[in-house]
């Protein structure tokens, strides 16, 4: 095999190379004896077919298949004699071939940059921790009560009022059109809740049993279905019962509801949920500020292959997020070109690190265990009760979900292997000190808005963190079905973090 470097730019290589004729027909040959070794032919022996007859049999399906082993082999042995590391997979262009005559083709490739990561020594950054008050607990134990009390009929017939569960069959339409998930029978809905969409349950109250009501409400532009996102619908209500909530004594027995032995038992579980979201906040925040001074300490050329892929994905969100009428306000009043600017620096920003942490993870012999993927594919089926087998076979079934299951794991444990070499100062904050913090952070990046889109870590928009709201404590373990007139929380983020190649 023959290589000669065509051209070589920056990250980017073009390579010629040539395989000579009498190594394409030994592959040929030497082919043809494995298949026929198994092909059967009439009037002949497995293994005793002529090779003269196998050629003219299978030559021309066995020459397509050397052919392109040739260049899958051929291209891999001219980067691996040169030490090369190629970004993408490379581009191939055969230029020449006849049978009989040399296979030649031309190679084009970028390279991974050479590059040597800061010493993580000299970094220094500051981890917060949040103590949860015993009055969070307790407001959270209470909100617990609340929600999980038991009803009971009226004992004289009245207009419902807010705190009041009402059996209802309910059927909803847009545009005299219905659509899946919008209709239900005997559905419990306590008023108040927030349950269903804005202003669905406010036009219940003052509803008597068997009255028969019109709700119209409009769904939220960032509803999770984009059939009901920013429409108004019509549902047409049925009241088939009224009930009212009995106080729920904060006991033992509310304890038990959730598979507690005692109050206090239930308290301590609580507490580590409360303490599970302050740890996720703070770890996210000095995430962020690690990021940050990962992408100020690093300056080298990303492959433009791989920039240009993830511009693409991040301005075909944005092309989405403007159909939808959600771009971001301060993106309003700003031309094509400048956004596309603004977001081509988001995008290199987030390929290099995502270079660097690899580079971090491949160094330092970083890898992600079997346990540690099997321990986050489980973390996934849970997230889709009623669909774990589903979910868990289409794991299973395509490499590539794996692959970004993996690369978030990945990326975690190079970010504590970085944090452990770094100079970190703890400090112990209440959750108002985190939440004023948080509040005073988000309004500083919101004064310097170039530099807030620059600084937005990779697979995640530059969104505000906020403290986490009051844990609403354990949940039962089998998930509530609810109907797709309930309100959504806010948009998922993308499941890929922000060091991924």
């Amino acid at each position: 095999m023959q290589v000669q470097e065509l051209s070589a730019e920056g990250l980017k290589r073009e390579f010629s190379v040539t395989i000579s004729a009498k190594d394409i027909d030994e592959k040929v040959e030497n082919r043809l004896e494995e298949v026929g070794k198994t092909v059967r032919m009439p009037g002949f022996r497995p293994g005793k077919v002529p090779l003269s007859l196998l050629k003219k049999r299978y030559g021309q399906a066995v020459m397509g298949e050397v052919l392109e082993q040739a260049v899958n082999d051929g291209s891999r042995q001219a980067l691996d004699e040169r030490g090369l590391r190629p970004a993408m997979q490379p581009k191939i262009e055969v230029t020449k071939f006849e049978e009989g005559a040399d296979l030649e083709f031309k190679m084009e490739i970028e390279l991974l940059p050479d590059f040597k990561p800061m010493d993580f020594a000299s970094l220094e950054l500051e981890r917060v921790s949040v103590e949860v008050p015993d009055s969070e607990v307790m407001e959270a134990v209470e909100n617990l009560a609340r929600n999980y009390r038991d009803t009971k009929p009226l004992e004289k017939d009245r207009p419902a009022k807010k705190g009041d569960v009402l059996v209802i069959d309910f059927d909803g339409s847009v545009d005299g059109e219905k659509l899946p998930g919008m209709a239900g029978q005997d559905h419990s809905l306590e008023l108040g809740s927030n349950r269903f969409v804005e202003g669905f349950e406010d036009q219940l109250i003052g509803a008597e049993k068997g009255d028969e009501k019109t709700v119209t409400v409009t769904f939220p532009k960032e509803y999770m279905n984009d059939q009901l996102a920013g429409r108004e619908a019509v549902f047409e209500v049925k009241v088939k019962d009224i009930q009212e909530a009995v106080p729920q004594p904060i006991d033992d027995e509310l304890a038990k509801k959730f598979g507690e032995e005692s109050l206090e038992t239930l308290k301590g579980r609580v507490r580590e949920q409360i303490a599970g979201e302050y740890a996720g906040v703070t770890r996210s925040r000095l995430k962020r500020e690690l990021l940050d001074k990962l992408a100020e300490a690093h300056d080298f050329p990303v492959p433009g292959g791989m920039l240009e892929s993830e511009f693409e994905v991040i301005w075909g969100q944005v092309e989405q997020d403007r159909e939808k009428g959600q771009l971001d306000p301060e993106d309003a009043d700003k031309d094509e070109e400048t956004l596309k600017a603004e977001y081509r620096d988001i995008a290199e920003r987030r390929v290099r690190l995502g270079l660097l942490l690899s580079e971090v993870g491949r160094i330092n012999a970083i890898e992600v265990t079997q346990d540690e993927l099997n321990r986050a594919l489980l973390q996934e089926v849970q997230r889709h009760p009623g669909q774990e087998r589903e979910v868990f076979e289409f794991f299973q079934k395509n490499p590539e979900a794996m692959n970004n299951l993996r690369a978030p794991v990945f990326e975690e444990k190079v970010i504590d292997f970085i944090t452990e070499l770094a100079k970190v100062e703890d400090r112990k904050v209440t959750p108002e000190e985190l939440r004023k913090e948080l509040t005073e952070e988000n309004e500083a990046s919101e004064e310097k808005k170039p530099a807030k889109k620059k600084a937005a870590p990779k697979k995640a928009a530059a969104k505000k963190e906020a403290a986490p709201k009051k844990a609403e404590a354990p949940k039962k373990a089998a998930a509530e079905k609810k109907p797709a007139a309930k309100k959504t929380a806010a948009k998922k983020t993308a499941a890929k973090k922000s060091g991924e190649a």
